[in-house]
């Protein structure tokens, strides 16, 4: 790997900071917090970095929704990570907690996909190097499904003659509760979470959760239960293994599934989300980065890492191959060649970037609690249901 000059001249300062000490106390050490994925590919990247720089990297597992919480209790207290890996919808709660630290990428920011900037900065200043970014797509068995259905009338069609004629257990197939997945079929029939105020952002005082659209895709899911089409009670796991297995032929999924149908001889293909009443099918855009603590003990050294080595095609690249998500950095992305991270960029055209604002832990428990029930009980009210969601985002959005 090429080295920067700059990551260099900051290892230099770093070094030159530090009071006489041993050969191996004076080794600068950067801590970072990964979730299982994750650590496993840093720890592995990192060796390398580690032998051209003289760099400690210390990967420390935890769990991916624990990273969040726990940066709330170790970093104050001065015991915490200066580098965390996540999701970008966490960025509005850590940033209005005072717990990241802007990024200055400078010009470079050019070099990275739009949405992915979009999806990492707040109030205008950016708080992470993004490394992918991800979005789901319709996955159709090709054998059972030759042509994508391209509205979800045209689904339920294909279900029922699938089903009518033996071909496969169920047509299209949906777990549980799950409103990331759900999004795309919501906004298809007019729906939405938050709406835009005119610069484009998120506005959390226009919640859609329980308009009339909304309501409509809960109502849908709620007559594909009714006529049989699809079963009540599937986690992911058991959704996944029907398609799979070829006993289901549709579903909403996305890159983190593709090796693992391609392992079990699936013959698939995905297809942009089906249209609607209210539109195309609309995915969330999701990114990932790499973001630094407002508590490390090392921010020139983090900050250096993130813009010249995170931030370089080599390691955009490799973390490419070890997550099959494409990579955020431009350059990097034009050298993947992958017909299915290709049809999800199609799929992405219609996309919308998921919404960061610090409300979004409420809006996800509120949300699927909607979904789930309306799942449990078919005959349930589905208006009913979705104005208690929104009852409780719109607190939520209100408390900020």
């Amino acid at each position: 790997m090429k080295k920067h000059l700059a990551l260099l001249l900051v290892i230099a300062l770093v070094l030159g900071a530090l009071p006489a000490m041993t050969s191996a106390q004076e080794t600068p050490t950067l801590l970072i917090w990964a979730d299982e994925t994750r650590a496993a590919v840093i720890e592995e990247l990192g060796v390398a970095f580690e032998e051209e720089y003289g760099v400690d990297l210390v990967v420390q597992q935890l769990g991916f929704g624990d990273i969040r919480d726990q940066l709330r209790i170790a970093g104050p207290a001065g015991e915490g990570p200066d580098i965390i890996i996540g999701a970008h919808d966490w960025v509005g709660e850590l940033v209005t907690n005072g717990l990241l630290a802007p990024i200055d990428l400078g010009e470079r920011v050019e070099e990275f996909a739009p949405v992915a900037i979009t999806a990492f900065s707040w109030e205008g200043e950016l708080y992470g190097v993004p490394y992918a970014v991800e979005n789901v797509g319709f996955f159709y068995n090709t054998e059972l499904v030759p042509t994508p259905p391209a509205t979800w009338d045209e689904v339920v069609e294909v279900s029922k003659a699938l089903m009518e004629e033996g071909k496969a257990k169920y047509g299209f197939i949906r777990q549980e509760g799950d409103p990331y997945h759900f999004y795309p079929i919501q906004t298809a029939f007019g729906g939405y979470i938050f709406g835009l105020t005119e610069e484009g952002d998120y506005n959390a005082q226009d919640v859609g959760v329980d308009n009339e659209g909304s309501i409509a895709a809960l109502k849908w899911l709620q007559g594909l239960l009714k006529d049989g089409l699809i079963p009540s009670g599937l986690d992911g796991g058991a959704a996944e293994a029907l398609f799979q297995d070829g006993e289901a032929a549709m579903y909403i999924t996305g890159p983190w599934n593709i090796q693992r149908f391609l392992d079990a001889g699936v013959p698939f293909d995905i297809a942009p989300i089906p249209a609607g009443p209210g539109g195309p099918g609309r995915p969330f855009i999701g990114a990932q980065a790499f973001m630094i603590s407002a508590f490390s003990q090392n921010p020139l050294l983090a900050q250096a890492f993130l813009t010249e080595w995170v931030a370089s095609e080599e390691t955009q690249l490799a973390l490419y191959e070890k997550g099959n998500r494409a990579p955020a950095l431009l350059s990097a992305q034009a050298k993947v060649e992958d017909p299915y991270l290709a049809a999800l960029a199609v799929a992405a055209e219609a996309g919308q970037p998921m919404p960061g604002i610090p409300a979004m832990s409420a809006v996800w428990s509120a949300w699927t609690d909607a979904i789930t029930l309306a799942m449990q009980n078919p005959d349930a009210d589905a208006a009913e249901l979705a104005a208690k969601a929104a009852e409780t985002i719109r607190a939520a959005a209100a408390a900020e």
